[in-house]
């Protein structure tokens, strides 16, 4: 007589359950919105704190959808915004595939354990991206793969991936989710906004030239290296801007643009740092400095370029730009395998792999080659 209700009981209390929840989709999709904006905040106040131009970086992201129309000397605010909501949909999808697609094994998961999965989620997304979807099928986008280091993507994918707990509260119809996920996703939201706030202070004071304290262990190295690259840099835009303007083939007009666009970029942060560092205005390298970098052009060279015949001029800029690139590839390997300040070294990894992706750009690399030649460019060492 007491055993036949309990199915019922049970199918019940499965009903009111369920009741209770919401769609694993529908919460997927508002957990991709958070975690896509957390990512774009948190990447935008912390690009400069490593030497990134997030305006640049932007507009290479928006360049995998838009191809040649992203790119310019100067990044627009079309391409700016064009560039975040790429990236935002980007994540968001991987919030549904992995809240939605995988949901029968993630959507009851407690967050602790979510965020256990959620980062090892972040490497996945991010290599998938970087070493398949961009470069290969669907986008063939070589651009982003051999302009941004891979570490580039996996921190933004893991900033994203940080926000994957508060699933756990939007599961639940307001008012019915367990307490112990309440007071957990309450102390991450809150960890979070902190986390944007100290970010956002930070950036506050560095873009008005108070970066955080110069914490090399070779003062003199640092700022040697600060100006050099710097006067390396300013050479290099100037035959970037001469290449934007007399190039043939539009591709590489709109490759030198790129150049110009990072290049200009990265001397902002030195500048910065270095006022921020140093409180002094940076001394102009002297003629024997400007002689001794490697890759660095002389008046002859750079005049050749200038004044080439419009049928060769092509040809010649690559081979010259190669030169200096290469140059400016073994300066930040330098300063990579160095004790310098930490920031810079970052920085300085960044560029030699950015560089090197250049001069695969301007010899047409793409599809698998161009895979093989960024994870050459990113791991390899070319000090000498």
């Amino acid at each position: 007589m007491n055993a036949e209700p309990r199915p019922a009981l049970a199918s019940g209390a499965r009903r009111i359950t369920g009741g209770r929840r919401r769609s694993r989709w529908i919460a997927a999709a508002e957990l991709g919105l958070i975690s896509s904006t957390f990512s774009t905040i948190v990447s935008q106040l912390f690009a400069a704190r490593i030497g990134r131009d997030a305006a640049v970086d932007w507009m290479t992201v928006a360049a995998i959808p838009a191809r040649d129309w992203a790119i310019s000397s100067e990044p627009s605010w079309s391409t700016i915004l064009a560039g975040i909501a790429f990236h935002q949909w980007a994540d968001f999808s991987w919030a549904l595939v992995f809240f939605g697609v995988l949901g029968r094994w993630t959507a009851d998961l407690r967050p602790a354990t979510i965020l256990l999965l959620a980062l090892p989620w972040a490497v996945f997304s991010s290599s998938v991206e970087w070493f398949a979807l961009v470069p290969l099928f669907p986008f063939w986008q070589p651009l982003f793969t051999l302009q941004q280091p891979y570490w580039i993507g996996l921190l933004v994918h893991g900033s994203s991936a940080v926000m994957y707990p508060l699933f756990a509260r939007l599961r639940w119809r307001r008012g019915h989710a367990p307490g112990r996920d309440v007071r957990f996703t309450n102390a991450w939201t809150t960890g979070a906004l902190a986390v944007i706030a100290v970010l956002g202070a930070i950036a506050l004071f560095g873009g008005h030239g108070y970066e955080l304290p110069w914490m090399g262990r070779d003062r003199d190295q640092d700022q040697a290296y600060i100006r050099h690259m710097s006067t390396h840099h300013a050479q290099g835009i100037e035959l970037a801007r001469t290449a934007a303007e007399r190039a043939q083939d539009p591709h590489l007009r709109k490759l030198a643009m790129l150049m110009v666009a990072s290049q200009t970029g990265e001397n902002r942060i030195f500048e910065n740092w270095w006022l921020s560092w140093f409180d002094t205005e940076m001394p102009d390298c002297s003629t024997e400095e400007r002689a001794a970098m490697p890759g660095f052009l002389t008046p002859a060279e750079m005049r050749q370029v200038k004044t080439a015949p419009p049928d060769q001029f092509d040809k010649l800029f690559v081979e010259t730009m190669g030169k200096h690139h290469r140059g400016a590839v073994r300066m930040a390997d330098q300063m990579w395998h160095s004790r310098g300040d930490l920031r810079l070294r970052i920085m300085a990894q960044a560029i030699r792999h950015e560089q090197q992706g250049e001069i695969a750009l301007m010899h047409g690399a793409s599809g698998l080659a161009a895979v093989t030649t960024a994870v050459r460019n990113m791991l390899g060492d070319n000090v000498n």
